[in-house]
């Protein structure tokens, strides 16, 4: 059974950085579809970035690009997300989620089409 945890959140003053890290156990598939998703209070989850490990493509929407990246870290078996030049729009609780099965080209911003969810980690971007 997969298990996702995340970790790295926490307050930030606008114009700083924040380094949020998943942790998934169980999760040996070659192939791995996972991604960083955001909920503000009132709001739907909207994807931040996602990523198919099998292929390396990426997905940023428009609200991130550029100042968010996310990557693979194998040694560690972490999925990271980078989060330079935060805005107080940035103010969310961040989760991290997977996608069984994945294949090459799949690629999805979609939060219904992930079916495994950590706990998330609260991220709080003060002006």
């Amino acid at each position: 059974q997969v298990q996702l945890v995340e970790s790295g959140g926490g307050s930030v003053q606008a114009g700083g950085s924040l380094r949020l890290t998943c942790a998934a156990s169980g999760y040996s598939d070659s192939i791995k579809c996972m991604g960083w998703f955001r909920q503000s209070p009132g709001k739907g989850r909207e994807a931040v970035a996602v990523i198919n490990t099998g292929d390396g493509r990426t997905y940023y929407p428009t609200a991130v690009k550029g100042r968010f990246t996310i990557s693979e870290d194998n040694a560690a078996k972490t999925i990271d997300l980078q989060m330079n030049s935060l805005l107080p729009e940035d103010t969310a609780m961040y989760y991290c989620a997977a996608r069984q099965p994945c294949w090459i080209g799949a690629l999805s911003g979609v939060a219904p089409d992930y079916n495994i969810w950590g706990q998330g980690t609260q991220v709080t971007v003060s002006s």
